[in-house]
């Protein structure tokens, strides 16, 4: 009982800001129209200061652990073929892909990485998940997504439209930020100090900002329970409790992987739906409200189970 109420008091700056962010638009205080630049802060400046600044930082030996990232991959993997096989019936190529997408990548930048500053002090573990996951699974997804839209008007060239979002999928601040501060290490670049601090005084801000702004999304829109689509709330129990109960099957029994890297593997399969859900269902006109349903949905669900994973992981 004392581990679960240290735990839940450690989550508890994560729901003060989350919940903050309802409550000012609940309220109308703070518009929640205004989270796209909170957002936007946080995605284009602040997290990618801190990745660069820490990546250049860190022990590129231990963070790039080679067990941990292959017990993850696989777990992506299984996920995604389990959602595409359930999902390929009932709707067309990017509808499928989307559904992959809400069940197996995570909201690393906005949620992942302040839940882990908090919890550990430290968010290094999740950089390699980033990096397989902007460069890996979100390109398989756009790809999808392209040839889908080709498919429907038979006068766009699929394959460049494809390739056009994966060079924009590597070319994104986050991605840009990992490059550099893993090549700065690996190739011991020297780096000014005062450099340095000025990253991590800007990374800083990344936490409580995209949290805040994810709860003023959250207040603005609200949850629908009911009118949802019929696979919704399939598609957030995958998210929220198969997805982690693979990463710990497999990480543990397969790998044979335990202790921290056990827990953040766990914890990282259970962070919500990522919130570029949402943008890539407008991009491509499809599912638009079954996206931002599963993403406010998830966020909540996420933030409520994380004390729990948290002590099984452990």
């Amino acid at each position: 009982m004392s581990d679960l109420v240290a735990t839940v008091g450690k989550l508890a700056p994560v729901a003060l800001v989350f919940g903050g962010g309802v409550v000012f638009a609940r309220r109308k205080i703070i518009g929640a129209d205004t989270s796209k630049a909170f957002s936007d802060f946080a995605f284009l400046f602040a997290i990618p200061c801190y990745l660069a600044g820490s990546l250049y930082s860190s022990d590129l030996g231990r963070l790039f652990d080679p067990r941990a990232i292959a017990a993850y991959l696989v777990t992506a993997l299984l996920g995604m073929l389990a959602v595409g096989f359930w999902s390929r019936r009932t709707t067309d190529a990017r509808g499928v892909a989307l559904r992959i997408m809400a069940g197996v990548q995570v909201n690393t930048t906005y949620f992942a990485i302040p839940v882990f500053v908090l919890l550990f002090g430290d968010a290094s573990p999740i950089f390699p998940i980033i990096l397989l996951q902007v460069c890996v699974l979100t390109v398989v997804v756009i790809a999808v997504m392209e040839f889908g839209a080709g498919q429907e008007h038979s006068d766009t060239p699929a394959l460049g439209a494809a390739l056009r979002g994966v060079q924009a999928a590597l070319a994104t601040p986050i991605v840009v930020a990992c490059y550099l501060g893993i090549a700065g290490n690996a190739a011991d670049v020297p780096v000014p100090r005062w450099l340095l601090d000025a990253l991590s005084f800007a990374g800083n801000a990344a936490a409580p900002v995209a949290l805040f702004a994810i709860g003023l999304h959250l207040g603005g829109t609200g949850l629908r329970l009911r009118g949802a689509a019929r696979d919704e709330y399939a598609l957030i129990a995958f998210k929220c409790l198969v997805f982690p109960s693979l990463a710990l099957l497999i990480g543990k029994y397969l790998f044979g992987i335990g202790g921290s890297w056990l827990t953040y593997l766990v914890l990282i399969a259970a962070m919500p739906a990522p919130q570029n859900l949402f943008i890539f269902a407008q991009r491509y006109d499809t599912d638009v409200d079954l996206a931002a349903a599963i993403v406010a949905k998830t966020s909540l669900l996420a933030l409520l189970l994380l004390p729990g994973w948290l002590l099984v992981a452990r």
